[in-house]
C-alpha cells in the first residue's frame, strides 16, 4: 500500500471531521448567543412589567394617603375623629408605607427622587396631622398650615409619576414641561383653601384645595 496515499486519505478524513467539529462548535456558539440574547430580552420584560406594576401601585397609594390625609383633616376641622376615622387614616398610612418600602428595592434612582420627596412630604403632613389630633401640636402648626403642607404632595406626586413614566419609555419629554403644568394647576384654588381652614382672625393668604391634585 502507498504510505502516501495512505497519509493523505487520513489527512482528509481528519481535515473533515474537523471541519464538521468546528462548524456544529459554531453552530453551538450561535445558539448559545441566541439563548442568551432571548433570556436577556425576557429578563428585561419581566423588570420593566414588574416597574410597571410597582409604579402603579405606588402612585395609587400615595394619592389615597393624601387623600386620606385631606379628609382626616376635613374631620379634625369639623369634630373630634372617631376611632373609624382613626384606623382609616393609618390603615392607609400603612398600605402606603408598605408600598414605598417594597418600591426601595424595585426603582432606579432617577425614580426613587422624586418619589422621596414625596414620601418626605407624606411623612412631615402626617406627623402634623397626628400632633393636631392629640393636642400637642408644635409652634406654627395649625389645620390650616397642615392643609397647605398637604396641598403642597399633589405637586410632587405629578413629578414622580412623570418620572415613572420615562423610566418606563411611555413619554419621551424631559418631564420639566409637565411638572411645571402641574404645579400651576394644583396651587390654582386659593380661595378654597382660605375658605375651608380660616384662621380666626388672620388676613387671606395663598394656598390651594388640600383635596386630590390632578391626574
Amino acid at each position: 500500500m502507498d504510505v502516501g496515499a495512505v497519509l493523505i486519505a487520513v489527512a482528509g478524513v481528519a481535515g473533515t471531521l474537523g471541519g464538521a467539529l468546528l462548524t456544529q462548535r459554531g453552530a453551538d456558539r450561535a445558539k448559545t448567543r441566541e439563548l442568551e440574547m432571548a433570556q436577556a430580552l425576557q429578563d428585561a420584560r419581566e423588570s420593566r412589567e414588574l416597574r410597571r406594576s410597582c409604579y402603579s401601585e405606588l402612585h395609587r397609594d400615595a394619592r389615597q394617603f393624601g387623600t386620606a390625609l385631606s379628609r382626616h383633616l376635613y374631620v379634625m376641622r369639623d369634630g373630634t375623629p372617631s376611632d373609624e376615622d382613626i384606623h382609616g387614616l393609618e390603615a392607609t398610612k400603612d398600605t402606603y408605607r408598605d408600598r414605598w418600602s417594597a418600591s426601595l428595592m424595585i426603582a432606579p434612582d432617577t425614580v426613587i427622587g422624586p418619589a422621596h420627596e414625596v414620601n418626605e412630604t407624606l411623612t412631615s403632613v402626617y406627623g402634623q396631622v397626628k400632633r393636631l389630633e392629640q393636642g400637642n401640636p408644635r409652634p406654627g402648626e395649625t389645620l390650616r398650615s397642615a392643609a397647605e403642607a398637604q396641598h403642597a404632595v399633589w405637586s410632587l406626586i405629578d413629578a414622580m409619576r412623570e418620572a415613572m413614566r420615562r423610566d418606563l419609555g411611555v413619554t419621551g419629554d424631559s418631564g420639566s414641561g409637565a411638572i411645571h403644568r402641574a404645579l400651576l394647576t394644583s396651587s390654582g384654588d386659593a380661595t378654597a383653601l382660605t375658605r375651608d381652614f380660616a384662621e380666626p382672625g388672620s388676613p387671606p393668604r395663598g394656598g390651594g384645595t388640600c383635596g386630590p391634585g390632578p391626574d
